[in-house]
C-alpha cells in the first residue's frame, strides 16, 4: 500500500531545495493569523529548520510534508503534524494550499486523506485534531469532508488585526475539529 501518493497529489519530505518556497510561505503575512506567526523568519532560521527536518516525529513532535501535484511535481502546499503526543496517539494537523488558483481542485482533500491514512497505518495514531478560525469556511468544510467532527468552540481565541484597518484588533473564535481514526 502506497500511503503518500494519490491520484492528483503526493506527499514528500522537505528538501534543502525547498528553502526559498518555505521562506516565502512562512513570511506571507496574510497567513500569519493561521500559523500564529508574529515576526518574519530569516533565511538562516529556515535553513536551520530544514537541516533538522529529517528528525523523527517521536523526537521533535512534529512532521511536515510538502504537497506536490502529481502531473508537474511542483510544490503546491504544505501539511503539518504538530504537538505529536505518542502516549495518547494524537497530533494536530494543519494544511496550506499556497495559491488561491490551486484551491478548490481537490488537492487539499487528497493531501489530508493521505495524511490520515499515513497517521493510521504508519504512526498507529488514534486521533487527529484541527484548530480553524470560524470564518475559514473552506477549511472547516475540507476537514469535515475528511471525517473530522466539530467538538468545540474556543471563544475569542485568536487576536487578529482588523480588516481594512491594520491597527484595529479584534478576536475570533476558533473551531476545534477531531477525527478518531
Amino acid at each position: 500500500m502506497v500511503t503518500l501518493k494519490g491520484n492528483i497529489v503526493f506527499l514528500r519530505a522537505i528538501e534543502p531545495e525547498d528553502l526559498i518556497d518555505i521562506h516565502r510561505i512562512e513570511n506571507d503575512e496574510r497567513l500569519w493569523t493561521v500559523s500564529e506567526t508574529l515576526v518574519p523568519f530569516s533565511l538562516y532560521s529556515i535553513k536551520e529548520y530544514l537541516a533538522n527536518a529529517h528528525k523523527d516525529i517521536y523526537e521533535v513532535k512534529q512532521l511536515r510534508f510538502v504537497i506536490c501535484a502529481v502531473d508537474s511535481g511542483s510544490l503546491i502546499g504544505l501539511i503539518d503534524l504538530f504537538d505529536f503526543d505518542p502516549h495518547n496517539a494524537r497530533a494536530g494537523v494543519g494544511i496550506l494550499i499556497e495559491e488561491e488558483g490551486n484551491r478548490g481542485k481537490g488537492y487539499g482533500k487528497e493531501a489530508l486523506e493521505l495524511t490520515v491514512c499515513y497517521c493510521k497505518s504508519h504512526l498507529k495514531m488514534h486521533q487527529l485534531y484541527a484548530n480553524i478560525l470560524e470564518d475559514n469556511l473552506a477549511s472547516i468544510q475540507l476537514f469535515k469532508k475528511n471525517g473530522f467532527v466539530e467538538v468545540g468552540i474556543k471563544r475569542d481565541w485568536r487576536r487578529v488585526s482588523g480588516e481594512g484597518d491594520r491597527f484595529r484588533e479584534s478576536y475570533k473564535n476558533e473551531i476545534l475539529l477531531q477525527h478518531l481514526l
